[in-house]
């Protein structure tokens, strides 16, 4: 139980820091967007500010999420639920908890499979490819770019989504674990 207990703070404080900094980008985005309006009423329109928009809400949304579901802010269906006992609850998200964490399973891998495409890779295996990255047995190929007239490359937002999402299992984890010692009758 010691070992779950230090998962969980560990998780909870990483996805809590790193929502506090990220729930900033709102700002990031609003400047974005400011100077959009501006460069199409006063100068040349800016090629870079509509997808650059996209790709910081991206970024906010994906690296916001694990902070939203460590708060209790995202959204339920609380006609039935809300009524619920503590225990009730406990063995309600211990059960469903386990789609979200087999669905986020399979985003990882789809998304670990687009960066790899986006870094010149065309195989099967993403790790493998990964792996040979950091052993040097791979090289990076031909980027991916966006067919928009900015044409940024696609890989970091890319690692941000994997990033995000790998932050997102980890907060899955952390809430399973938490059921478990719900259940089990610990404070948590």
């Amino acid at each position: 139980m010691r070992v779950l207990r230090r998962f969980i703070g560990a998780v909870d404080g990483v996805n809590y820091y790193t929502g506090r900094v990220v729930m900033y980008g709102i700002f990031v985005l609003m400047g974005i967007l400011l100077w959009s309006s501006i460069s199409k009423t006063f100068f040349l329109p800016s090629l870079w500010t509509l997808e650059m928009a996209q790709f910081v809400m991206v970024g906010y949304y994906v690296l916001g999420g694990p902070y939203s579901i460590q708060l209790g802010s995202n959204v339920r269906m609380d006609l039935l639920y809300g009524e619920w006992s503590l225990r009730k609850k406990a063995w309600v998200d211990l059960f469903t908890v386990l789609f979200l964490i087999f669905y986020l399973g399979v985003l990882l891998w789809g998304a670990l499979a687009s960066t790899a495409y986006s870094l010149g890779f065309w195989g099967s295996n993403p790790l493998e490819f990964f792996g040979g990255l950091v052993t040097g047995s791979q090289e990076v190929g031909r980027l991916e770019r966006s067919p928009t007239a900015w044409r940024p490359v696609m890989w970091p937002i890319k690692v941000v989504m994997i990033v995000g999402i790998f932050l997102m299992l980890l907060q899955c984890l952390s809430e399973l674990f938490k059921d478990v010692l719900r259940l089990r009758g610990e404070a948590i």
